[in-house]
C-alpha cells in the first residue's frame, strides 16, 4: 500500500478528533473512484469507512484513493509518484496540496484523476467544494486558467442516480466577448457521466458559464445561471432545446443574438447536429427579447464571431 504523506497526519489526535467536531453514529460505505489504465473513464468501488468524524473520514479516503484497486485494468486516482502533502478543510471547502509530480500526469489522466478525487471526496457530508494546489500554486487547466473550486456536479452525474462510469470529452463552447456583442470559441475539456448526452452537456456548460468565472481569457456567460433545462434531444440532425422561462432573463450586456447563437454554434460543433430549435417549455411561439422569433430553426452563424481562441 502506497504511503500518502499528509501533513495533518503529523498533528496530534486532539486536532483531528477534537472538541466541536460532529460525529456520525455509524460507519458508512463510500464509492472510491479509480482511473482505467487506458485513461478513458473512471469507475467506483464501494469501500466501508469505519471512521465517523469528518477529517478522519477524509484521511481514510485519501488512503483509499492512493491504493491500487484489485482490478488490474485500473489505477489509483492518486498515482504512485504523486504525493498529497497536506490538506485544509473549513466551511465546506477542502483544499488539497499535491507535490510537483502531479503535473507529470498526461492531460487526459490528470482530468480523470481530478474527477475521481473530487467525486470521491464530495460524498463526505460537509464537503461541497474541492480545490487543488500543485507545488504551492493553484492548479491550472490546459489553457493555463486556474481551475478553482470544484464540485461533484461539475463532473456531470445523472440526477438521483449514482453512476460509476465517466468519460472525458473536448467541447467547443461559444461564450460572449467583453462587449457582449460577439462570440468567441473556447476549447474546454470536461469529464462527464457516460449516461448523459453530449448535446445536453453542452447546454448545461453554457448555463454554468465559463469555468473559472467570466474574464477576458475565459469569455463571458451568455445565459442566466438560473435557467433550467426541460429537455435536449437530437433527431435527424436537428437538436431540440427546451428551456424554462428563466432563459428569457437577460444576462448582463449580452445581446439577444449572442445568447441564442452561443447555444446554436456550440451545438452544431457536434457531427450529429446541423440545426437547432429552441423553445420555452416546449413553446416556440415566442419572440426572444422582442428580437428573435424562436419559431425558426437556427443554423450556425459565423458573422457574429469575434476572434476564436
Amino acid at each position: 500500500m502506497k504511503k500518502i504523506r499528509v501533513c495533518l497526519f503529523c498533528l496530534c489526535f486532539c486536532l483531528l478528533w477534537g472538541c466541536g467536531s460532529s460525529e456520525n453514529e455509524d460507519s458508512k460505505e463510500y464509492l472510491v473512484f479509480y482511473v482505467d489504465k487506458d485513461e478513458n473513464k473512471v469507475t467506483g468501488e464501494e469501500v466501508l469507512i469505519e471512521e465517523t468524524e469528518t477529517k478522519a473520514i477524509l484521511q481514510a479516503l485519501f488512503q483509499a484513493l492512493g491504493t491500487p484497486p484489485e482490478d488490474a485494468g485500473y489505477r489509483s486516482a492518486i498515482p504512485e509518484n504523486v504525493e498529497l502533502e497536506s490538506f485544509a478543510y473549513e466551511d465546506h471547502q477542502l483544499v488539497l496540496n499535491f507535490n510537483g509530480e502531479y503535473s507529470s500526469m498526461s492531460p487526459t489522466g490528470e482530468v480523470l484523476s481530478r474527477a475521481a478525487i473530487v467525486r470521491t471526496l464530495c460524498q463526505v457530508e460537509g464537503v461541497n467544494y474541492v480545490a487543488f494546489n500543485v507545488a504551492g500554486e493553484p492548479l491550472v487547466n490546459v489553457s493555463g486558467v486556474p481551475v478553482g473550486y470544484m464540485t461533484a456536479d461539475q463532473f456531470v452525474d445523472n440526477a438521483g442516480n449514482e453512476i460509476n462510469a465517466y468519460e472525458k470529452v473536448s467541447l467547443t463552447l461559444y461564450f460572449a466577448d467583453e462587449s457582449g456583442s460577439r462570440l468567441e470559441a473556447h476549447l474546454v475539456e470536461r469529464v462527464y457521466n457516460s449516461n448523459i448526452s453530449v448535446d445536453k452537456l453542452i447546454v448545461e456548460e453554457l448555463i454554468a458559464g465559463p469555468q473559472g468565472g467570466d474574464s477576458e481569457e475565459n469569455g463571458y456567460g451568455t445565459i442566466s445561471h438560473s435557467t433550467g433545462i426541460v429537455s435536449v434531444t437530437t433527431r435527424d440532425g436537428v437538436c431540440y432545446v427546451s428551456l424554462d422561462e428563466e432563459f428569457l432573463t437577460k444576462q448582463g450586456n449580452v445581446s439577444p443574438e449572442v445568447a441564442v447563437y452561443s447555444i446554436v454554434n456550440s451545438l452544431v460543433e457536434l457531427s450529429s447536429v446541423n440545426k437547432v430549435q429552441i423553445s420555452i417549455n416546449g413553446n416556440t411561439d415566442i419572440v426572444y427579447m422582442e428580437t428573435i422569433p424562436l419559431s425558426q430553426v437556427f443554423e450556425r452563424n459565423l458573422e457574429i464571431m469575434g476572434n476564436a481562441q
